[in-house]
């Protein structure tokens, strides 16, 4: 009886090799890319949300030849409504907008200094601190301290400049995602088993549907936090109410640990003015969250993922973690489709 050919076991080792070095040269590459894929990731987001959006646009009959408007048109249009609410937003209120910015940033060293005579006074600090003490108590590094000034101006030119052309990348880039989004839907089905197309198109609709709600509901949530935390706050009294409201709306949407954090500027700034104040604003902050929580949220989130608060917790850890504002902001719209897919895929047949 012959033995047996043992075979050689060099192809499958260089094989492996290959294989690994590829990986670790695709990860570096990713790492090395990877400002571009979240500008890719956003404008994929955004595609999603707005893509229901653009169909029910793209509908509508045109007045002329009863022909139905085109998805570039229905695009293009949606675009206009959004720089004009945004050019009316900014007419309106930019100019006190910087007026109180102006003059919170005048009024900031006062504040500080009666802060630190209430905590004196408390025993809480040991003496009050001058300019000086508390910008060497800053760590180093942070918001350029210590840094030359001209290498600091120029570094926040260049990431306004660098926010600037990102912002236009992404709004560029899904304006062509959604113009071709059926053909890049149907290359992805084709990559699907024919036996998991059926599956694959109900949740990536099941995405589309929840996503687009998320997106809706987060700014529509925005603008009704942030102008009536305007309100209230200018009723109560609290100086420099616009700023502490834009504050409050773009808290809003950072779910959960947000509106806390933009409470705690408004509390402090009223703190200024009497501790009748701050009591009165931390009252109406309390108040706005229990209304928005039971009443705001369950009436326009009705189509959103239910995604449990551990999960959103989470996420948010993580995201902030990986991209800080960024990754908080897209936290739970990943979350929401993650979840989506997991339903998709756990689901008997």
């Amino acid at each position: 009886m012959s033995a047996p050919v043992r075979q050689d076991p060099r192809p499958v080792i260089a094989w492996t090799v290959g294989l690994v070095a590829l990986t670790v040269a695709v990860m570096w590459a990713m790492y090395l890319a990877r400002d571009v894929i979240l500008l890719i990731y956003i404008s994929i987001v955004l595609c999603i949300g707005f893509g229901p959006i653009v169909r029910a646009v793209e509908r509508r009959p045109l007045l002329v030849r009863k022909r139905r408007v085109p998805r570039w048109l229905a695009i293009l249009a949606i675009y206009l409504v959004m720089l004009g609410v945004l050019v009316f937003i900014v007419t309106a209120g930019l100019p006190p907008l910087v007026a109180q910015a102006r003059a919170l940033g005048a009024g900031l060293p006062g504040m500080v200094e009666r802060a630190q005579a209430y905590l004196v006074s408390h025993g809480l600090l040991e003496h009050q601190l001058t300019w000086q003490e508390i910008v060497q108590r800053v760590p180093a590094g942070a918001a350029g301290v210590g840094g030359d000034a001209v290498s600091t101006v120029l570094l926040t030119v260049v990431g306004v400049a660098g926010g600037a052309f990102g912002v236009v990348t992404i709004l560029i880039l899904t304006f062509y995602m959604l113009v071709e989004a059926d053909e890049i839907f149907d290359t992805m089905t084709r990559l699907v088993p024919p036996r998991h197309r059926a599956r694959f198109q109900a949740a990536s609709h099941n995405i589309s549907v929840k996503v687009s709600a998320w997106l809706g509901g987060q700014l529509l949530l925005a603008l009704l936090i942030g102008t009536s935390a305007t309100i209230g706050l200018w009723i109560i009294g609290v100086p420099y109410f616009f700023v502490l409201g834009v504050l409050a709306g773009i808290g809003e949407l950072i779910p959960m640990v947000g509106p806390l954090l933009s409470a705690i500027p408004a509390v402090a700034v009223a703190l200024s003015v009497s501790t009748g104040h701050a009591v009165t604003t931390a009252i109406f902050f309390i108040v706005q969250q229990q209304v928005e929580n039971h009443v705001l949220v369950p009436k326009i989130m009705s189509k959103q993922v239910v995604v449990s608060a551990v999960t959103v917790l989470v996420a948010l850890l993580f995201g902030g973690s990986l991209l800080g504002i960024i990754g908080a902001l897209l936290a739970v719209p990943t979350a929401a489709m993650i979840r989506v897919v997991f339903d998709e895929l756990t689901r008997d047949e």
